[in-house]
This record gives structure tokens, C-alpha cells and sequence, in this order.
């Protein structure tokens, strides 16, 4: 990676915070979101297509994810940033599944810089509440924007920019020394091709558990499973299907619900 992409994906990082500059939706909910994030490293370094097979899975894996009462137990924008990162500048050789697995691993280091890092931010602006409060109890509440947007930002931005582009700076220098996947043995490769389809695995599992309400729901479910595996229709034409599928279904239940009420 050059210097400017280096900086263009840390400046990312941070605007898919929570409380970014950009707000939550553009921020957090938009640009933090795996697949997006995926999409922007792609863009950043010249291949989306990498990028969008391991995004997809991570998108997948940490669609759960959930910030209650603002405890954040892993940063997705971090995670996921750094993650796709990782698979394109390391992942040249590898298959789809390793590519996903060696994503999942950086991806679990970039959480855990990113958590690190999130805690770190709210203990350094504790101090601007009182300076804020001081400001507020004086009556000038134009000043209150230093502390409240200023320099809360600045720390934002320094705590995620900084090490973001410390861990990226590392990544690129560990891929020039040499080809790193002739580096990695055999059986590590092997790993994270068997660990990144059980992840992907796990995340669909995961989806399907809060989509299948009844046991019939699992046949709808097998039945696109065939079509697309054994038909070899596209993802577009069982979509398609699926909404012929679901208003023949309604005009069907409606007219028998119209008769039971005649």
C-alpha cells in the first residue's frame, strides 16, 4: 500500500465511527457497516472483487453486532477496514475461503485495536463535560462548541487515524520483505481456508435462525437452496420467483379468508 492509501483507508476508519464527523447514519451505520467499508478498501486499492468476497462474509458474521448502552464489544469499522485490508495485501495466491480466513484473523486484531482504542476515547473526553459545564453555567454557550465539537473530534479522530495508520504502515511493511503467502505454512492456509467458510457458515446460520420462524419456513429456504444449486438460476431470478411465489400466496389467503368470512 502507497502512503495515500494508507491515509485515505485510516481516514475512513474514522469516519465510520460512532460520532464521526459525518454523524451515526453516514458514519456508523453506513461507512462502518462491513460491506460498504469492504467496498471503499476495494475502491482504495484496486480490487473490489477481493474486497466484496471476504466483505460479504463479514458482513454476514457481524450482522448481530450491537452497541447496548454504548458498550462496544468489537469496532466494526476497524475490524472490517483493516480485515479487507489485510486479505488484499496478503491474500495474492490464496483462494476465495482462505482469503476470508486470513480477513477473519486481522479483522479479530483490528476489533481489538479498535475496542482498545474506543475505550481510550471516552476516558479523554471526560474532561471536556466539565469544561463544557463551565461554559454552560457562565452563559456562553457559544463557547461550548470548542469542547463539545472541536475537541471531542480531535480526539475521535486522533485515536482512530493514528493507530489505524501505525497497524496499515505495519501490514505494508510486512508484505515487502517478501511474498507473504509463501511464507505461511501449509497447514496455516488450510486453516484459515477451513476457518473463514465456518465463519461465513456460522454467520448464515445465525441469519437463518432469526428468519425461520416455523418449521415450514426451512422449505421455502430449501427450495431456493435448489434452485440455485442444482438449476443454476441466479440470485436475481430466485428473488424473482420468490415475490411470483409470495403474491400468488397472498391473493390465495386472501380469498380464503375472504370466503370464511362470507
Amino acid at each position: 500500500m502507497s502512503i495515500i492509501q494508507i491515509i485515505l483507508i485510516a481516514i475512513f476508519v474514522y469516519l465510520g465511527s460512532i460520532g464521526s464527523i459525518v454523524g451515526n447514519t453516514i458514519g456508523w451505520y453506513t461507512l462502518g457497516r462491513p460491506l460498504v467499508a469492504a467496498l471503499v478498501v476495494g475502491v482504495i486499492l484496486g480490487d473490489i472483487q477481493t474486497a466484496m468476497v471476504v466483505g460479504i462474509p463479514l458482513q454476514i458474521m457481524y450482522m448481530g453486532n450491537v452497541t447496548p448502552g454504548g458498550a462496544v464489544a468489537w469496532d466494526l469499522s476497524y475490524a472490517t477496514y483493516i480485515g479487507v485490508a489485510a486479505a488484499i495485501v496478503f491474500g495474492q495466491g490464496m483462494d476465495a475461503t482462505g482469503a476470508i480466513g486470513l480477513a477473519v484473523v486481522f479483522a479479530g486484531i483490528g476489533g481489538l485495536v479498535g475496542q482498545v482504542m474506543w475505550n481510550l476515547s471516552y476516558a479523554l473526553n471526560l474532561p471536556l463535560n466539565r469544561v463544557a459545564a463551565k461554559y454552560a453555567e457562565a452563559g456562553d454557550t457559544r463557547k461550548m462548541i470548542v469542547p463539545n465539537v472541536f475537541m471531542g473530534q480531535a480526539i475521535g479522530f486522533l485515536c482512530r487515524f493514528v493507530p489505524a495508520v501505525l497497524v496499515l504502515t505495519s501490514m505494508t511493511a510486512a508484505s515487502g520483505q517478501a511474498d507473504f503467502a509463501t511464507l505461511i505454512p501449509g497447514w496455516v492456509t488450510t486453516a484459515l481456508s477451513i476457518f473463514g467458510g465456518m465463519m461465513a457458515s456460522l454467520g448464515m446460520g445465525i441469519i437463518l435462525s432469526f428468519l425461520l420462524k416455523k418449521k415450514y419456513h426451512i422449505v421455502i429456504f430449501l427450495a431456493g437452496f435448489i434452485l440455485v444449486t442444482y438449476f443454476g438460476l441466479s440470485t436475481m431470478a430466485v428473488a424473482v420467483v420468490a415475490i411470483i411465489t409470495a403474491v400468488l400466496y397472498y391473493v390465495a389467503a386472501s380469498s380464503l379468508a375472504d370466503r370464511k368470512g362470507a
